[in-house]
């Protein structure tokens, strides 16, 4: 087999294939691999350092939210007691009023009262007047004689019968 024949053509592409790729191993770990490291311990260094960064900054945030929610709570139960003060106040003002008013209603519907008690009792008594002086003339017409004070008695006790004394 020509393949496996080694000349001296051979062994010398392989010693210089060994040169070259040793001085290659040599040049990459001396320069280009130690940049590279770096490059890589850089990158890895920032993306940690970003890292706590947005933890850092979303416990701020959280904080911050947690904050704003207490906050907001606190403007809220103040709110309710506000409301419920104003509530309150408006109601004893609406109570306040309800009773002023319903005294005056209640010295009108007095007021209103007497006036009708001593408007009937002017009734009654002009009416009585009335009916004695009718009863009068109509007892004068047929009996020709009128009693003053025996149809006066017999009008009162009429009235008293119908309960309008």
């Amino acid at each position: 087999m020509p393949q496996l024949n080694l000349t001296d053509l051979m062994i010398a592409q392989i010693v210089w294939l060994l040169i070259i790729f040793g001085l290659l191993y040599i040049i990459l770990s001396g320069t280009v691999l130690p940049r590279i490291g770096a490059v890589l311990e850089d990158r890895r260094s920032r993306i940690a350092a970003d890292l706590d960064a947005a933890r850092a900054a979303k416990a701020e945030a959280d904080a911050a939210m947690e904050a704003h929610r207490l906050a907001t709570a606190q403007a809220r139960a103040e709110a309710n007691a506000a409301i419920a003060a104003a509530t309150q106040s408006a109601q004893a003002d609406a109570n306040a009023r309800a009773e002023a008013l319903q005294a005056r209603l209640d010295e009108q519907i007095e007021a209103a009262e007497r006036r009708i008690s001593a408007a009937r009792d002017s009734a009654m008594g002009a009416l009585r007047e009335v009916a004695t002086d009718t009863a009068e003339a109509l007892v004068q017409r047929l009996t020709g004689n009128a009693d003053r004070n025996a149809v006066d008695a017999a009008v009162g006790r009429e009235l008293a019968a119908r309960g309008r004394a």
